[in-house]
């Protein structure tokens, strides 16, 4: 008989702690419809420790109450970054429970918080990326990556940031979880034109963007669909990766990461640009070259190929650059950015001969030799122009094309074409 009255009192003990969590999440719906979401959310807190008990309807209650009230701190910037990250994660704890119960309440207003956070958060990492912030910048977009585990590319600016910010060690580890989820980053860009403005839009890299793009076109408010193949960042990631390694003094890991990647990837040429980069760091001129060969024989004619080659032999070629990069524009005549570093190429000869003309004196031979550096000068700028030129037709919004084509003409004192230029770039 005495064990009946244990079992009641325990019933009823349940029963009042219920009641209780019923009371608390209802004052605390209340503190916050008043505006007090700090008192709120100390009455949450005092709930906690009774939520394990509760029905799933008052669980997803709770976490609905909870992340509403989170997210008002956020917008009362209080602790914005903190509370903006549990406020989601209390979204996401609410639509969980809704899943299991097979009831959703507040799973749809709960998603578009959840969206509405990560725009936030997104925001405040480019703007943190805009003014050098780079380590908090890391962080934020860290946090939005921790809300959606399958978004890799937020990981990978992660990493990226962390780079800018020489924290080599938290790059690196999220670099290897890129490497560990076998991300690439390949993709396909959606641009048009709008027939209003006049100017090309971005549209995303989703089905849905292209989707959207193609439906505009379709009722012609826009012209000229054009799609941008993304690269693989593969290479990148794992250049980082040995980079760091080879900076820790672990050239022969970074070897093996970089071994082990083409491996894994055996399609992927960036990661084979990426090794022969590594080798032609440590001089290993043999294995560079031979690296370069195996690139080239996969991929004749394929221009960004040719285009990363030409970066890679600058360093230490300019005339196998500048092949590289010709050959490029052969495959690819509008390929802007091979243009460009043609130019940048014939202007690296510019500082040799500047740093002669310095070192001159004012005796007769030292003059003659002035006049003769001074015509190499105007002929370095002369064999610029034509890529410059043609650069700038292609694409007259390219801030550095512009800016060294201004340089340029005023060297050759082409003062017409440079007010020319001027006078489109204030437009």
């Amino acid at each position: 008989m005495k064990s009946k009255y244990v079992v009641l009192a325990s019933a009823l003990m349940i029963s009042v702690s219920t009641f209780a969590q019923k009371d608390q999440i209802k004052a605390a719906e209340k503190a916050l419809k008043n505006g007090n979401s700090t008192e709120a959310k100390t009455i949450l807190l005092q709930a906690e420790s009774l939520i394990g008990a509760a029905t799933d309807s008052e669980k997803a209650q709770y976490y609905f109450v909870k992340g509403n009230t989170l997210l008002d701190l956020a917008n009362k910037k209080i602790d914005v970054a903190k509370n903006q990250l549990d406020a989601a994660k209390a979204y996401q704890d609410l639509i969980a429970v809704e899943k299991i119960s097979g009831k959703s309440k507040y799973t749809s207003q709960a998603e578009t918080s959840i969206t509405d956070i990560k725009g936030k958060l997104l925001s405040s990492a480019i703007e943190d990326g805009t003014n050098k912030k780079y380590s908090e910048a890391s962080k934020t977009l860290y946090t939005v990556y921790e809300l959606d585990k399958s978004d890799l590319e937020k990981l990978y600016y992660a990493a990226s940031y962390a780079v800018n910010a020489q924290e080599y060690d938290t790059a690196l580890s999220y670099y290897n979880e890129l490497k560990a989820q076998n991300f690439s980053g390949e993709g396909m860009s959606y641009f048009a034109k709008n027939v209003l403005t006049e100017k090309e839009d971005y549209f995303g890299t989703t089905p849905e963007a292209k989707a959207d793009r193609d439906s505009k076109v379709k009722l012609k408010v826009y012209i000229d669909p054009r799609d941008e193949k993304i690269p693989s960042k593969r290479g990148e990631i794992y250049k980082n990766i040995a980079l760091i390694l080879v900076q820790e003094g672990k050239v022969d890991e970074a070897k093996k990461a970089l071994s082990e990647a083409r491996v894994a990837n055996p399609d992927d040429s960036s990661l084979t640009l990426t090794e022969a980069d590594l080798y032609l760091k440590l001089e290993d001129f043999t294995t560079y070259k031979k690296l370069i060969s195996e690139v080239l024989e996969k991929n004749p004619n394929d221009p960004d190929l040719l285009f990363n080659l030409g970066v890679i032999s600058a360093k230490t070629d300019a005339v196998e650059a500048e092949k590289y990069y010709k050959k490029a524009i052969d495959i690819k005549p509008d390929y802007v950015n091979a243009y460009l570093n043609l130019a940048i190429l014939k202007l690296d000869g510019e500082k040799k001969i500047i740093d002669e003309m310095n070192k001159l004196g004012t005796s007769e031979k030292d003059n003659k030799r002035y006049e003769v550096l001074k015509k190499q000068r105007l002929a370095v700028f002369m064999d610029t122009l034509p890529f410059l030129e043609k650069a700038n037709e292609l694409d007259p919004k390219n801030e550095d094309v512009s800016t060294t084509l201004l340089n340029v003409y005023g060297a050759l004192e082409m003062s017409d074409k440079k007010k020319a230029l001027k006078a489109k770039l204030v437009k």
